[in-house]
Protein backbone atom coordinates (compact mmCIF):
# COMPACT_ATOMS: atom_id res chain seq x y z
CA UNK A 1 0.00 0.00 0.00
CA UNK A 2 1.31 3.42 -1.52
CA UNK A 3 1.89 6.48 1.58
CA UNK A 4 -1.16 8.09 -0.13
CA UNK A 5 -3.17 4.83 0.03
CA UNK A 6 -2.44 4.69 3.78
CA UNK A 7 -3.41 8.63 4.37
CA UNK A 8 -6.77 8.01 2.31
CA UNK A 9 -7.12 5.19 4.55
CA UNK A 10 -6.45 6.68 8.07
CA UNK A 11 -8.89 9.89 6.74
CA UNK A 12 -11.47 7.29 5.56
CA UNK A 13 -11.43 5.68 9.23
CA UNK A 14 -11.61 8.89 10.73
CA UNK A 15 -14.39 10.42 8.58
CA UNK A 16 -16.60 7.68 9.06
CA UNK A 17 -17.13 7.97 12.81
CA UNK A 18 -17.96 12.03 12.13
CA UNK A 19 -20.18 12.03 8.99
CA UNK A 20 -20.68 8.64 7.23
CA UNK A 21 -21.44 6.67 10.20
CA UNK A 22 -22.36 9.33 12.42
CA UNK A 23 -23.23 7.29 15.83
CA UNK A 24 -26.27 9.71 16.69
CA UNK A 25 -27.61 10.93 13.03
CA UNK A 26 -26.83 7.83 11.32
CA UNK A 27 -26.71 4.47 13.13
CA UNK A 28 -28.78 5.95 16.18
CA UNK A 29 -26.85 4.71 19.03
CA UNK A 30 -26.15 6.05 22.69
CA UNK A 31 -29.38 7.89 22.86
CA UNK A 32 -29.94 8.23 26.22
CA UNK A 33 -27.29 10.99 26.71
CA UNK A 34 -27.76 12.54 23.55
CA UNK A 35 -31.54 13.24 24.76
CA UNK A 36 -30.41 13.72 28.77
CA UNK A 37 -27.70 15.96 28.74
CA UNK A 38 -28.17 18.19 25.92
CA UNK A 39 -30.15 20.49 27.58
CA UNK A 40 -27.05 23.47 27.90
CA UNK A 41 -24.12 23.31 25.34
CA UNK A 42 -21.71 22.97 28.41
CA UNK A 43 -22.96 19.83 29.61
CA UNK A 44 -23.28 18.72 26.06
CA UNK A 45 -19.74 19.44 25.13
CA UNK A 46 -18.49 17.82 28.41
CA UNK A 47 -20.22 14.53 27.78
CA UNK A 48 -18.86 14.66 24.48
CA UNK A 49 -15.16 15.41 25.64
CA UNK A 50 -15.77 12.34 28.45
CA UNK A 51 -17.06 10.09 25.61
CA UNK A 52 -14.31 10.52 23.34
CA UNK A 53 -11.92 10.07 26.54
CA UNK A 54 -13.46 6.36 26.95
CA UNK A 55 -13.74 5.54 23.08
CA UNK A 56 -10.13 6.33 22.07
CA UNK A 57 -8.66 5.07 24.95
CA UNK A 58 -10.82 1.80 25.27
CA UNK A 59 -10.41 1.20 21.85
CA UNK A 60 -6.07 1.55 21.71
CA UNK A 61 -6.18 -1.24 24.85
CA UNK A 62 -8.55 -3.14 23.31
CA UNK A 63 -6.45 -3.07 20.27
CA UNK A 64 -2.97 -3.27 21.94
CA UNK A 65 -4.74 -7.13 23.95
CA UNK A 66 -6.44 -7.93 21.13
CA UNK A 67 -4.52 -11.22 20.08
CA UNK A 68 -4.04 -11.94 24.18
CA UNK A 69 -7.68 -11.39 25.56
CA UNK A 70 -9.77 -15.22 25.24
CA UNK A 71 -12.90 -14.79 23.29
CA UNK A 72 -14.91 -16.53 25.90
CA UNK A 73 -14.27 -13.56 28.48
CA UNK A 74 -13.79 -10.58 25.44
CA UNK A 75 -16.94 -8.64 26.19
CA UNK A 76 -16.61 -8.86 30.30
CA UNK A 77 -12.89 -8.09 29.78
CA UNK A 78 -13.98 -4.88 27.29
CA UNK A 79 -16.61 -3.68 29.98
CA UNK A 80 -13.39 -4.02 32.61
CA UNK A 81 -11.90 -1.87 30.46
CA UNK A 82 -14.31 0.94 29.64
CA UNK A 83 -15.40 1.18 33.49
CA UNK A 84 -11.60 1.58 34.30
CA UNK A 85 -11.85 4.39 31.71
CA UNK A 86 -15.07 6.25 32.87
CA UNK A 87 -14.11 6.04 36.19
CA UNK A 88 -11.02 8.56 35.32
CA UNK A 89 -13.12 10.23 33.12
CA UNK A 90 -15.70 10.61 36.66
CA UNK A 91 -13.14 11.95 38.74
CA UNK A 92 -11.60 14.32 36.27
CA UNK A 93 -14.98 15.85 35.86
CA UNK A 94 -15.61 16.03 39.45
CA UNK A 95 -12.38 17.55 39.56
CA UNK A 96 -12.64 20.58 36.99
CA UNK A 97 -16.02 20.99 38.13
CA UNK A 98 -18.45 19.89 40.43
CA UNK A 99 -21.47 21.91 39.26
CA UNK A 100 -21.32 20.19 35.85
CA UNK A 101 -20.54 16.75 37.70
CA UNK A 102 -23.65 16.89 39.69
CA UNK A 103 -25.43 18.86 36.28
CA UNK A 104 -24.56 15.38 34.40
CA UNK A 105 -24.91 13.00 37.56
CA UNK A 106 -25.54 9.51 36.67
CA UNK A 107 -24.71 9.52 33.05
CA UNK A 108 -21.11 9.92 33.30
CA UNK A 109 -21.20 6.11 34.81
CA UNK A 110 -23.85 5.38 32.08
CA UNK A 111 -20.83 5.97 30.02
CA UNK A 112 -19.75 2.06 30.98
CA UNK A 113 -22.71 0.65 29.00
CA UNK A 114 -22.93 3.00 26.22
CA UNK A 115 -23.49 0.98 22.94
CA UNK A 116 -21.06 3.07 21.05
CA UNK A 117 -18.19 1.99 22.74
CA UNK A 118 -18.48 -0.98 23.49
CA UNK A 119 -19.82 -1.11 19.96
CA UNK A 120 -16.46 -0.07 18.43
CA UNK A 121 -14.57 -2.36 20.52
CA UNK A 122 -16.32 -5.63 19.32
CA UNK A 123 -16.54 -4.79 15.91
CA UNK A 124 -13.41 -2.57 15.23
CA UNK A 125 -10.50 -2.60 17.89
CA UNK A 126 -10.78 -6.01 18.50
CA UNK A 127 -10.02 -6.91 14.76
CA UNK A 128 -7.53 -3.89 13.97
CA UNK A 129 -4.17 -2.57 14.76
CA UNK A 130 -3.62 0.54 17.40
CA UNK A 131 -3.53 3.43 14.88
CA UNK A 132 -6.67 2.36 13.11
CA UNK A 133 -8.97 1.45 16.23
CA UNK A 134 -7.45 5.09 17.56
CA UNK A 135 -8.77 6.77 14.82
CA UNK A 136 -11.99 5.08 15.23
CA UNK A 137 -12.43 6.23 18.55
CA UNK A 138 -11.49 9.81 16.84
CA UNK A 139 -13.99 9.88 14.89
CA UNK A 140 -16.55 8.08 16.48
CA UNK A 141 -15.58 10.36 19.82
CA UNK A 142 -16.02 13.82 17.22
CA UNK A 143 -19.18 12.68 15.78
CA UNK A 144 -20.45 12.18 18.83
CA UNK A 145 -19.85 15.02 20.78
CA UNK A 146 -20.65 16.86 17.36
CA UNK A 147 -24.21 15.49 17.03
CA UNK A 148 -24.64 16.38 21.17
CA UNK A 149 -23.69 19.94 20.75
CA UNK A 150 -25.56 20.13 17.65
CA UNK A 151 -28.66 19.49 19.63
CA UNK A 152 -27.40 21.13 23.34
CA UNK A 153 -26.84 24.94 21.16
CA UNK A 154 -30.24 24.62 19.56
CA UNK A 155 -32.24 23.35 23.46
CA UNK A 156 -30.31 26.00 25.33
CA UNK A 157 -30.44 29.06 23.01
CA UNK A 158 -34.41 28.28 22.81
CA UNK A 159 -35.26 27.16 26.22
CA UNK A 160 -32.91 29.47 28.10
CA UNK A 161 -31.75 32.26 25.37
CA UNK A 162 -27.89 31.56 26.47
CA UNK A 163 -25.52 30.32 24.92
CA UNK A 164 -22.40 28.30 27.50
CA UNK A 165 -24.52 30.51 29.70
CA UNK A 166 -24.09 33.76 28.24
CA UNK A 167 -27.51 35.94 27.75
CA UNK A 168 -28.29 36.28 23.93
CA UNK A 169 -31.55 38.00 23.72
CA UNK A 170 -32.03 40.18 26.90
CA UNK A 171 -34.53 40.25 29.66
CA UNK A 172 -37.62 41.02 27.33
CA UNK A 173 -36.75 37.66 25.57
CA UNK A 174 -39.46 34.48 25.98
CA UNK A 175 -38.01 31.28 26.08
CA UNK A 176 -39.62 27.82 25.12
CA UNK A 177 -39.40 26.25 28.09
CA UNK A 178 -40.25 22.81 26.81
CA UNK A 179 -37.01 22.84 24.86
CA UNK A 180 -34.98 22.35 28.06
CA UNK A 181 -37.36 19.67 29.08
CA UNK A 182 -36.89 15.71 27.88
CA UNK A 183 -39.79 16.20 25.18
CA UNK A 184 -37.72 18.95 23.62
CA UNK A 185 -34.79 16.66 22.80
CA UNK A 186 -37.30 14.80 21.02
CA UNK A 187 -38.40 17.63 18.69
CA UNK A 188 -34.80 18.31 17.90
CA UNK A 189 -33.60 15.24 17.41
CA UNK A 190 -36.08 14.46 15.08
CA UNK A 191 -35.38 17.84 12.87
CA UNK A 192 -31.80 16.48 13.25
CA UNK A 193 -32.85 13.52 11.82
CA UNK A 194 -35.29 14.59 8.79
CA UNK A 195 -32.87 16.94 7.93
CA UNK A 196 -29.84 14.72 7.48
CA UNK A 197 -32.22 11.97 5.40
CA UNK A 198 -33.18 15.34 3.49
CA UNK A 199 -29.60 15.29 2.79
CA UNK A 200 -28.98 11.88 1.87
CA UNK A 201 -31.63 11.77 -0.42
CA UNK A 202 -30.74 15.23 -2.37
CA UNK A 203 -26.98 13.28 -2.96
CA UNK A 204 -28.90 10.37 -4.30
CA UNK A 205 -30.75 11.98 -6.56
CA UNK A 206 -27.65 14.83 -7.36
CA UNK A 207 -26.08 11.49 -8.03
CA UNK A 208 -28.55 10.03 -10.50
CA UNK A 209 -28.76 12.76 -12.81
CA UNK A 210 -24.72 13.09 -13.12
CA UNK A 211 -24.25 9.37 -14.26
CA UNK A 212 -26.31 10.52 -17.51
CA UNK A 213 -23.73 13.62 -18.49
CA UNK A 214 -20.90 10.97 -17.14
CA UNK A 215 -22.00 8.40 -19.43
CA UNK A 216 -22.42 10.59 -22.42
CA UNK A 217 -18.97 12.02 -21.72
CA UNK A 218 -17.21 9.16 -21.96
Amino acid sequence: MTELNVQADKMDVFLKGVWKENPVFVMLLGMCPVLAVTNSVINALVMGIATTFVLILSNLLVSSLRKLIPKQVRIATYILIIATFVTVADYAIKAVSLEVHKSLGAFISLIVVNCIILGRAEAFASKNSIGRSVLDGLGMGSGFTFAVLCLGIVREVLGNGTFAGFSLFGPDFQPLIIMILPGGAFFVLGAYLMFFNWLKERKKINEKIAEPDMAMAD
